[in-house]
This record gives C-alpha cells, sequence and structure tokens, in this order.
C-alpha cells in the first residue's frame, strides 16, 4: 500500500509504502532516506506492537537525531580525518563528527528522496542516483535497495549498486530496535546474542578504531550467549567507557558468501525474537548510548537506550585501514549486499 506521508520542509512530497504479510506482520517505509518508519508484530498474547523507533512527520527526519531507520550511504560509520585516498587522489569529505565524517555527512543518502521503481504489498524497490562527487566521493552512482517482506516473518533488504569511477560503497540500515514496542522504555533487560569471537575496539572517545581486531573473551564485549544488554553496560572496561555503552562492529565469520546468521534478540516480556543475517563481514552493535532526549511516534518521548542497532556493515574507517577488508567499488562490478531481519515468537 503506498499513501502520502507528508512534506519535507522544503515542500517535496514523502510517500509511505506499508508491506504486510500473512502472519499479521507489518512494515513502513518512507521515501525520505529509504527509511524504515515501523515494524508491528504480533507479541507472546496477539496484540501488536511496533518495535521500531521512528517518527510521525518528514521535518523529525531531516532533524537527524540518531539516524532512525534510514539507508546510510555511501559510507557508514565514521572515517578518520574526513578524507579518503583512491589511486593516490585525496578526497576530502564533511567533518560533522569531530574531525571525522560520519555516516557520510549531512547529505547522506538518509537525507535525499529515493524513487520507487516497483511496489506491491510485500515487497518495495527504492533507487536514487548519487552525482559524481556528491558527499565529496568520486563518480556517478545508481543505488536500488529493496524491501521484501516474507510469510516467513522474514525482512530482507537488499542493496546493490554501480558506478562509474571507482568510489566507495559501504551501506546499512539504521534501524533502532525495541522489542517491548518503541515506547515501551530501555531496553537494557531485552537478551542478545552476537555470533562473533572478535570486535573492532577503537582508539578513544572518537570512536575511529585502532586497526586490531580483539577477542571477546573474558569481556564484556562477549555476547557469544544471550546477555541481558544491561548486565555489562556500565562496566569500567576502557572500551564501554569510551562510547558510554556499547557501540562496537564484531566481526562475522563469512564463509559461503550467503547471509549467514549474526546476532539473536529477544524480550522475555513481549516473547517477540529477532534474529539477524547478513552478507557482510561486520554487525555494529549500539545500544543507544546517545539517541534519547527527544519525542519519536505518537508523541513517545524516547530516553538514551531505549532501542539497539544491529547495522550490518563493513568495519569503521575501513577505507583509510590496509588491515580491514576495504569497501571500494569499481566500474564495471556490482555492489550487493543482504540483511535479514527475522521475526517469531
Amino acid at each position: 500500500m503506498e499513501q502520502f506521508f507528508g512534506k519535507t520542509k522544503e515542500g517535496t512530497d514523502v510517500t509511505m509504502y506499508t508491506l504486510k504479510n500473512a502472519g499479521g506482520l507489518e512494515v513502513d517505509i518512507i521515501s525520505l532516506g529509504a527509511a524504515l518508519r515501523a515494524i508491528r508484530v504480533p507479541d507472546k498474547d496477539g496484540q501488536v506492537r511496533d518495535v521500531l523507533l521512528g517518527y510521525d512527520t518528514p521535518a523529525e527526519y531531516q532533524d537527524v537525531r540518531g539516524y532512525l531507520g534510514a539507508v546510510i550511504g555511501r559510507n557508514g560509520n565514521r572515517i578518520a580525518n574526513a578524507q579518503v585516498t583512491i589511486d593516490g587522489v585525496v578526497y576530502p569529505l564533511e567533518a560533522n563528527n569531530n574531525e571525522n565524517n560520519l555516516h557520510s555527512g549531512s547529505n547522506g543518502f538518509h537525507s535525499v528522496i529515493w524513487q520507487a521503481k516497483e511496489s506491491d504489498d510485500q515487497h518495495v524497490v527504492l533507487a536514487y542516483h548519487s552525482p559524481d562527487g556528491e558527499q565529496g566521493f568520486p563518480g556517478n552512482m545508481d543505488v536500488t535497495v529493496t524491501y521484501t517482506l516474507t510469510d516467513a516473518g522474514e525482512l530482507v533488504l537488499d542493496y546493490q549498486a554501480t558506478t562509474d569511477q571507482k568510489t566507495v560503497a559501504n551501506f546499512t540500515n539504521h534501524a533502532y530496535f525495541n522489542l517491548d514496542g518503541h515506547d515501551s522504555g530501555s531496553v537494557e533487560k531485552q537478551k542478545l546474542e552476537i555470533l562473533a569471537d572478535a570486535y573492532v575496539p577503537v582508539a578513544d572517545s572518537k570512536a575511529i578504531p585502532t586497526g586490531e581486531i580483539a577477542s571477546v573473551e573474558g569481556t564484556p564485549m562477549d555476547f557469544r550467549r544471550m546477555t541481558e544488554i544491561g548486565a555489562r553496560i556500565n562496566d569500567d572496561f576502557q572500551q564501554i567507557v569510551y562510547t558510554g555503552g556499547y557501540d562496537h562492529t564484531y566481526v562475522l565469520d563469512q564463509t559461503d558468501g550467503g547471509p549467514q546468521l549474526a546476532a539473536r534478540a529477544k524480550s522475555d516480556a513481549s516473547g517477540i525474537q529477532m534474529d539477524v543475517y547478513t552478507t557482510c563481514v561486520g554487525v555494529q552493535f549500539y545500544a543507544g548510548n546517545f539517541v534519547g532526549g527527544q519525542y519519536g511516534k505518537g508523541g513517545a518521548f524516547y530516553e538514551n537506550r531505549q532501542g539497539f542497532c544491529l547495522e550490518t556493515q563493513f568495519f569503521p574507517n575501513s577505507v583509510n585501514e590496509k588491515n580491514f577488508k576495504q569497501p571500494f567499488l569499481s566500474p564495471g562490478e556490482t555492489y550487493e549486499s543482504t540483511t535479514k531481519y527475522c521475526f517469531h515468537i
């Protein structure tokens, strides 16, 4: 279903697409930022809960208080010193996070209107043409993100991109989940499992990686067993202190190229569980440490740690870190990645 969602501050129409499956799961997506706006899931008692933080108007999405639900690109996460070197040429980027670039700057994919190429009750294909030099990156880039809602309770995100010059391609979605409902308060009692033996440490509070890959063994970063999000979130562990809670990329063991299980989250209160599958090399677990102090959908007031993110992506600053897999895309190549959020009781 397609309907008018509102107008941007500049007066541009924003469209909302609603996907529905046979099990009563519904997903809203808006053309501004190709953003996920709502995910309505029946809980263990059959009551529907909207498990995604979001807003009621386009203007609130434009204010960018945490990138709620938006597609992030051309590069997700941070780039040190707000510059990237490609084939010996230095490309300066917007320094919008200390001296670093975060989520491609103020005119990233989260800020633009995407065009629907096709849509029906269970899928929508949104496209965007990013011109050469946009955000500071070289090359004309054509990007699509396809949202598909299956009757098995899977929300599938498929990304594709091509370019006419070598450039950066590292996309993610910045959805904030709360499996008790977006307006239900803290997620710290909800449980999380991340299938990763290692994570990417950061150098300081600016959250640029050191270039190391560190074991989670014996640290509060270890989520290899289902653990409450808040169980160790305030521990006196330097990495957690740096970022005010969890905000780190976990290293996934991708073997066959297909989507593999990366994480599971569940709420005992609602009975809702979400499994995350991806083809990406990393997943950024962000516990919503600084998302609070704002109003969301239906007048709900969001506090810090009221939603958590599991952002599938390349590692932060991977464009500049040769120890990491690098997210460069060349002419004649097609960037492709898939992430699935699977909901069940």
